[in-house]
């Protein structure tokens, strides 16, 4: 238990209330805010008929969650940050199911037993509201951050608790040099970024940059391309010129499910054609080979730009995760 003690540590636990249990389904982890899954959810039902709450948690506090309802399990579907996937399976939450269209789903992005399957991927990068910048330019490198041009503009979600948290630390420690073995170039940056006041929420912040409030966020690029095409003002997404890193988002059925059928048609749903379509309209990198409609294309930065962003052994980051919060909050936090 010691190795993902954290996660629990870390996480705030939620009771659900009856009226959340008397939904169809219920999704851990499923905020209308992030990834559009307000579109998926209305989707969902239009097309299955089945009512499916929003839920606001991050990985972390999902797992915990669902760790402590064991004994009489709410929730029907996890979604996390892979190596939240990963903590899932090892802490016997989940149970297989491989959905429709699984054979599909490349060989690295799946759990082999089905325990945890991805539906779609983001890269890391920074969501940028240039209005906020305050006549700042828009930053370009991980090293722009720690200029005293932007102190107290930086945001980042707590690598110990948010998948997207740990995601960051993980593609500045690449981009600097690091590797699964040496986080050291990453808590160096944590510790100089602490010196211009960054912000750290827990939870999903798209609001706080869209307000202004958060002018720079280590984030996905749906989320910077959401803000761009969608909000009333001026945001961009930036691949850090050191480099980044590609990242997969999945879904597990919670063991012993209490709607256990529903939620399997709902995780069928998540991986199908219109399903995947649905990703892409968010801005969100479909985990089948689907290829992406012109107009969603169009709107990416170009692939030379994305050239930058590796994917990851994130088996492996696992592994590091237990050992780089812990660092992080002795050092840093």
């Amino acid at each position: 238990m010691n190795r993902f003690a954290f996660v629990l540590s870390a996480a705030v636990f939620i009771a659900a209330s009856p009226a959340a249990r008397a939904a169809d389904v219920i999704c851990y982890n499923c905020p209308p805010e992030w990834a559009d899954w307000a579109s998926m959810i209305k989707a969902v039902k239009a097309d299955l008929n089945i009512d499916m709450p929003h839920d606001n948690k991050n990985s972390g506090q999902a797992l915990a969650q669902i760790i402590a309802e064991k004994a009489n399990p709410v929730g029907d579907i996890g979604y996390f940050g892979v190596t939240f996937g990963m903590k899932a399976k090892a802490q016997d939450a989940l149970e297989p199911y491989k959905p429709a269209g699984w054979d599909q789903v490349d060989a690295g992005l799946k759990d082999p037993e089905g325990y945890w399957t991805t539906i779609h991927s983001g890269t890391l990068g920074f969501f940028v509201n240039k209005d906020a910048l305050g006549g700042a330019p828009v930053p370009k490198c991980w090293a722009d951050l720690l200029k005293p041009a932007y102190k107290g503009m930086v945001g980042y979600l707590d690598p110990s608790s948010a998948a997207v948290g740990y995601v960051g630390a993980v593609a500045v420690n690449l981009a600097l040099g690091g590797s699964d073995t040496n986080f050291e170039p990453g808590l160096k940056f944590f510790k100089d970024l602490k010196k211009n006041d960054p912000i750290v929420p827990k939870q999903t912040s798209y609001a706080r940059v869209v307000s202004g409030e958060l002018p720079i966020l280590f984030d996905y690029d749906f989320n910077a391309y959401r803000a761009k095409y969608s909000e009333k003002g001026n945001f961009e997404f930036v691949i850090p010129c050191e480099g980044s890193v590609v990242f997969p988002y999945v879904v597990g059925l919670v063991k012993n499910a209490p709607d256990k059928d529903t939620a399997k048609k709902v995780i069928d749903y998540l991986l199908s054609d219109k399903g995947q379509a649905i990703w892409t309209n968010a801005y969100l990198r479909p985990a089948r080979k689907i290829e992406l409609p012109e107009a969603v294309k169009a709107k990416f930065l170009p692939d030379s730009e994305y050239a930058r962003a590796k994917s990851v052994d994130w088996g492996k980051m696992e592994l590091a995760q237990k050992g780089f919060t812990d660092r992080y909050l002795a050092d840093v936090r």
